[in-house]
């Protein structure tokens, strides 16, 4: 592999250029009219303008960004997170053009897209899944049928869904009657696939997930979890690693499963298995991500691993470079991301001009931004602008280490989520560790 296109945009294209260069890599930084002043375009070898502001206009746009990869030589692509990461047609186009998608395979992504088949494999593994549906739900009496055999509440989930969209929460047979064509039609229109399935609710989890990786030798390995159980909405806000709510032996079980899971399917690449953790240390199956994920960064910093990297050498063919007994971990990580958004005018976008900037440092501090002072953030795109993450021996001591960071941190010109953030960290609840993925709507911060 001698070049790789980022399609991305962000602090995710600066965190592949950088690798990429450490491996003697060129990159091809692609942006619309937008970003032309963004820092990744700045930083990569060569840059194409892709078109207009609108995703759907660049970094959307598939045809534009091959046509890229072709003009400038590029060997390889890699999608980042968000936009075409987990789009199997996409990365169908890349195999058909010779061009290497830094990824799984089109057919992993598309069977690991379709949320049924997805746990209809994790369950033939033998790894634990939620009771519900084999399958698709075709209408509403096999709803309410389902539903009468596991018991309410149940979940409605889209079959290509995502991000809570297509998902409908229903504790009782008048609820079902009303929320289920409401949750397909969400599903149609969010993902053109109003088909959708249905697991048993659980009422007050843990949102645990393990980070795996898979060479194309059959080599896979988990690199332990990281919990994102502070979410608003179905988005993760905050990230850690190790998760204060496993036993030692549930966390043996879990990352153990995980690899099953994926040995099972034969899987390639960096990805992330999610699980839903209950009360009593049981934990299911939810869906599993084919891509790098935003909070990588905390797995690098307890393992002492550049993931990343990893991602392209099993692209290129290579081996892992570590085996599971060379994984361990050291110390406790906790990312906070930060979004230009107003928490206290319920997450209003907060779209503008970066007046000034300081972000600090010190001991077991990492940032992760593409933002810089004059830096217009556009209306256009996600509006996380930085990811703060910080790396102590103990939780209770990253906690404070991340105070501190917050508390340095400045950012004028826009509204972000960082008040936020210093409230959830100085929060007794989520100090004790004990809280579920329902955490922010159970305490008013604001």
């Amino acid at each position: 592999m001698k070049k790789i296109l980022i399609a991305n945009r962000g602090e995710i294209a600066l965190r592949v250029i950088r690798a990429a260069k450490e491996l003697g890599i060129k990159t091809v930084a692609v942006h619309s009219e937008a970003d032309i002043h963004s820092l990744h375009v700045r930083f990569a070898d060569e840059d194409v303008c892709i078109g207009p502001p609108r995703s759907s206009d660049s970094y959307l746009n598939q045809e534009r960004i091959l046509s890229a990869a072709i003009i400038t030589n590029a060997d390889a692509i890699h999608p980042g997170y968000g936009f075409l990461s987990e789009n199997a047609q996409f990365a169908e186009k890349c195999e058909s053009a010779g061009i290497t998608f830094i990824g799984p395979t089109s057919e992993m992504i598309s069977k690991l897209g379709d949320k049924a088949y997805a746990k209809k494999a994790m369950k033939e593994a033998g790894v634990p899944t939620t009771p519900g549906s084999d399958g698709i739900v075709p209408d509403l009496d096999a709803a309410l049928a389902m539903a009468r055999e596991f018991g309410y509440p149940v979940i409605i989930k889209a079959v290509a869904g995502g991000g809570g969209r297509g998902m409908r929460i229903v504790r009782n047979k008048d609820e079902m009657q009303k929320n289920f064509d409401v949750a397909r039609n969400e599903a149609h229109i969010a993902f053109s696939n109003s088909d959708v399935y249905m697991e048993k609710y659980i009422e007050r989890p843990r949102h645990v997930e393990v980070q795996l990786l898979g060479d194309s030798k059959g080599n896979i390995v988990h690199l332990f979890e990281r919990d994102c159980s502070v979410q608003r909405r179905h988005q993760k806000l905050i990230e850690e690693s190790p998760s204060p709510a496993l036993s030692d032996e549930t966390r043996k079980k879990l990352c153990a499963a995980a690899v099953k899971g994926a040995q099972h399917i034969g899987y390639r690449s960096a990805g992330t298995m999610e699980f839903l953790l209950d009360e009593d240390g049981s934990f299911y199956f939810m869906e599993m991500n084919t891509r790098i994920q935003v909070e990588h960064p905390v797995t690098e910093m307890v393992t002492d691993t550049d993931l990343v990297r990893e991602q392209i050498l099993i692209a290129s063919g290579e081996k892992l470079s570590f085996s599971q007994k060379d994984l361990h971990t050291s110390g406790h990580a906790i990312e906070c991301r930060i979004n230009a958004e107003d928490p206290a005018h319920n997450f209003r976008p907060s779209p503008g001009t970066i007046q000034h900037i300081y972000t600090p440092g010190g001991p077991g501090v990492r940032i992760d931004k593409h933002v810089y002072a004059g830096y217009v953030i556009p209306p256009y795109y996600d509006s996380m602008i930085a990811k703060l993450i910080c790396r102590a021996p103990t939780r209770a001591e990253t906690i404070k280490r991340m105070q501190r960071v917050l508390d340095e941190f400045v950012l004028e010109g826009v509204a972000t989520t960082i008040p936020l953030h210093r409230k959830i960290l100085a929060n007794p609840v989520f100090q004790s560790g004990v809280f579920t993925t329902r955490f922010l709507e159970e305490i008013t911060f604001f």
